[in-house]
């Protein structure tokens, strides 16, 4: 399996938000199937820890340091991989502002909207149009449950993963055709730093990133959305397709009661 997928996603993967959790999963992996990798985040030392350990393995890494908030960490990223053939995008960097929409802070919102759907896009915009040329390659797109039906507390971020979650689709017949593989990963609780920090209690059907990251990685090519974990998978069809609005709203508002 390590000499296709590299043929089908080498020989270099860009992995956004990589420096710890699930990026770091997604990192382990690629270069675990045989894709060098860049690595991309703001936190230069995480990065540069996760770079050296994946180095010590004899993958081949890359690191940039940069927001994907920004232009500027575009331009950074770009040029960084001028050079380099890219065949595989990992969209995960990701805020999410807990709390109201109305009495807010705007500039969180706004900064929910910029790393989680403007970013994503740019990605895209960036390095699909080589991998057409090629006829080959994937983009993966993180997701989550909470876009299945929008979600109190976390309402823009929840609005920001159903973004991803169209954006995949239509990717996916869009490119498709061209030999281009996308899917949108549409998670549920990932054990994460980042959750430990956010949440009281693990929600249920959260699952290690590395899980996550494998499950996502596997199904590319298989179809434009994939739900890691069963219960995950129940929930998915529940709160988007089985409950009423109001009930699956109910059931998502228990769920970000949790969170600090």
């Amino acid at each position: 399996m390590t000499s296709a997928f590299r043929r089908r996603y080498g020989p270099w993967a860009v992995v956004a938000g990589a420096s710890e959790g699930l990026g770091q999963a997604f990192a382990v992996e690629v270069v675990s199937r045989g894709v060098g990798v860049v690595l991309m985040a703001r936190r230069a030392e995480i990065l540069e820890s996760l770079a050296a350990s994946l180095r010590a393995e004899g993958a081949d890494v890359l690191t940039v340091v940069g927001d994907l908030a920004t232009l500027e960490g575009h331009d950074a990223l770009a040029a960084a991989t001028d050079a380099v053939e890219v065949g595989l995008v990992v969209a995960n960097a990701a805020f999410a502002p807990v709390g109201p929409v109305v009495g807010g802070e705007d500039s969180a919102a706004l900064q929910s909207v910029a790393v989680n759907c403007v970013s994503p896009l740019r990605l895209v915009q960036r390095f699909a149009p080589p991998m057409v040329q090629r006829g080959r390659g994937g983009i993966v797109l993180m997701s989550s449950l909470a876009g299945e039906c929008g979600s109190p507390r976390i309402a823009t971020y929840a609005a920001t993963k159903a973004f991803n979650t169209a954006l995949a689709a239509g990717l996916w017949a869009e490119l498709r055709p061209a030999g281009v593989d996308v899917v949108a990963c549409i998670s549920g609780g990932i054990a994460t730093p980042n959750l430990a920090g956010a949440s009281r209690r693990r929600p249920p059907g959260t699952l290690s990133p590395e899980i996550v990251a494998s499950r996502a990685l596997d199904h590319l090519g298989r179809g434009p959305r994939v739900v890691p974990g069963v219960l995950n998978q129940l929930a998915a069809v529940a709160l988007g397709r089985v409950l009423p609005a109001r009930l699956a709203l109910r059931v998502m508002g228990g769920a970000t009661a949790e969170l600090t």
